[in-house]
């Protein structure tokens, strides 16, 4: 059969599986798999097992487990609790102020544990209660929670960044020194974003007249609760930037950071351990089953010309390379509505990096607008998870289509960042470029 034929089999077929709502690795290997069989026979799968035996092995992979169990362990620990007590006290008397105090947690939490479940969960069971109870706009709680919580994908340490450090073949580092930067601008945007809403509006979140003031000395003993959160970013960030470890061996350095943090705050027990095991091991299973499904399907696009076929078409085509740029961002973006974002990196960055590197582009700076895209994705109804993730907790009288207004100003946000950094490549690169100059 000829391998045209396959191509268009393999794409069509994917369409139809995924609109069917089957599992998005089992549709990639079996894909795969027929293809396969159908262009070389049944001998030629002995490429996928060796392709599963190289992923099942990777040193860099290993990281993954560890960084989950890292933020398993943490959302157990109380540590959120406090840092939110801590929130409280500083911004009540402020417009907004809790909202604000929001995006800081999240932003903190961010960098404590990369996976943004932990964060949208953690504050829709906490802060969305007071915000409610203060009186603000159900839709600005709500958005500033979601958006918050997806800053988990571009702040390292996270997951989502190793699955693109390694899909790509780029440093792991690098890729966690590009995200600081604009991970700190996206946060910042959110945070004037909504002292500019509520300046021009108090009345979206009003501070209750009946307030008292805190004095000051209460206001410094409630910063205490950011020590822990500092020991396990300092410890996980400063081992990779020192040269002491690599983000495998940093991710080791985060999980006994963790441990620590639980017995400070007398949460530690054989069942909480047990449990954070088992979260990972359910998050880690799934993520080795889409990449092991990934790399067979893009590793039978490879082998039939589908790479160079589409290589060799942007080439010919006459327009901008920024207009290529555009489109791959629209179809991130686009996908981001029906995929998870690892199926999107392990479906997609195999196919875009070689146009990215022909076009001239840094695929360092392209990394960060693909996180930024899943961000997106994440917030992005019907689908984005972090909406589903705080449905779970919504209070009775908030339906769904208050947090989708609700994220609508945050996902506008987050595009007018994604134009910013593709205009403005230092703005991501120079952290990196500094810190790898420094360690020469």
């Amino acid at each position: 059969m000829e391998s045209s034929l396959i191509l268009a089999f393999m794409f069509v077929s994917l369409i139809v599986f995924m609109l069917s709502g089957a599992g998005l690795a089992f549709v990639l290997g079996a894909i795969a798999f027929i293809s396969t069989i159908l262009l070389w026979g049944p001998a030629a799968l002995i490429v996928a097992v060796l392709n599963t035996f190289e992923t099942m092995t990777s040193e860099s992979l290993m990281a993954i487990p560890l960084y989950v169990l890292m933020a398993s362990i943490l959302q157990k620990s109380a540590i959120i609790d406090a840092l939110y007590d801590a929130m409280e006290t500083w911004f009540a008397r402020v417009n907004g102020g809790l909202a604000v105090g929001t995006i800081a947690i999240c932003t903190i939490l961010a960098a404590m544990t990369g996976v943004v479940g932990a964060a949208v969960a953690a504050m829709g069971i906490l802060a969305l209660p007071s915000m409610l109870k203060r009186g603000y706009y159900p839709p600005l709680a709500l958005g500033a929670i979601c958006a918050g919580g997806t800053l988990g994908i571009l702040i390292p340490p996270s997951v989502i960044t190793i699955v693109y450090a390694i899909t790509a073949q780029i440093s792991i580092g690098q890729m966690f020194a590009a995200g600081i930067v604009p991970g700190l601008i996206l946060a910042g945007s959110y945070i004037v974003y909504i002292l500019v809403r509520t300046w021009i509006n108090p009345a979206l979140a009003p501070v209750p007249d009946d307030i008292q003031d805190v004095p000051l000395r209460v206001k410094l003993s409630k910063l205490k609760s950011l020590i822990l959160p500092a020991f396990v970013v300092v410890g996980v960030l400063g081992s990779i930037y020192a040269g002491i470890a690599t983000p495998t061996e940093a991710a080791a350095v985060g999980v006994l950071g963790a441990a620590a943090s639980s017995l400070v705050t007398q949460r530690f027990s054989l069942s909480m351990l047990s449990e954070s095991a088992s979260d990972t091991l359910r998050v880690t299973a799934m993520i080795l089953w889409i990449t092991i499904g990934a790399r067979a399907f893009i590793s039978t696009f490879v082998a039939t010309g589908g790479a160079d076929s589409l290589l060799n078409f942007v080439e010919t085509l006459e327009a901008s390379r920024w207009l290529v740029l555009a489109a791959m961002m629209l179809i991130l973006i686009f996908l981001g509505l029906f995929l998870d974002e690892i199926g999107i990196i392990l479906l997609c960055v195999p196919v875009f990096l070689p146009i990215i590197t022909a076009l001239n582009f840094d695929p360092l700076w392209f990394g960060v607008l693909f996180m930024i895209t899943a961000q997106m994705a994440y917030i992005t109804p019907p689908f984005g998870y972090t909406l589903f993730y705080l449905k779970g907790v919504l209070p009775k009288g908030i339906g769904i289509g208050q947090v989708y207004r609700g994220v609508v100003p945050f996902f506008l946000i987050q595009v007018v960042i994604l134009i910013l950094f593709a205009l403005f490549p230092g703005l991501v690169t120079w952290l990196p470029e500094a810190l790898t100059a420094n360690a020469r």
